[in-house]
């Protein structure tokens, strides 16, 4: 079985908040001071975990520089929505603000979290199924 490192336990320690705030927010009524003070807590948290993924190596797949996989493209994925999102509300744009967080949720919390759980292999997989 797999052992992970400490940034892998740092990861999911960070990450797993980010799933039950993600999604309150992004069904919950939009604009309150709980909503501004929760995303702001949860953007902290996803950019953190998605420059944190950066130092844990590919574990399955090709690999770029023996290190990089397919999977870190989500990590660049949030590195960039993350700050997109930021920028977009501060300037009062919306819809924009919107796509980036939806595209933030889908890519950096449910296709990320699917595959850690799904594809065997990962920690979480054989934590879960195993």
């Amino acid at each position: 079985m797999y052992t992970p490192s400490l940034i892998v336990f740092l990861h999911l320690l960070v990450v797993l908040p980010c799933f039950f705030l993600g999604t309150y927010l992004i069904f919950a009524k939009k604009g309150s001071t709980f909503h501004l003070r929760a995303g702001k807590v949860y953007m902290a948290l996803m950019f953190f975990t998605g420059g944190l993924t950066l130092f844990i190596p590919a574990q399955m797949g090709a690999r770029l520089l023996n290190h990089f996989g397919l999977l870190h493209l989500l990590s660049l994925l949030t590195l960039w929505a993350v700050p997109r999102a930021w920028f977009a509300i501060k300037r009062g744009n919306v819809k924009t603000h919107k796509w980036a967080m939806i595209q933030l949720y889908v890519g950096g919390i449910l296709l990320a979290g699917g595959f850690a759980i799904l594809a065997k292999g990962r920690y979480l997989n054989s934590l879960l199924f195993n």
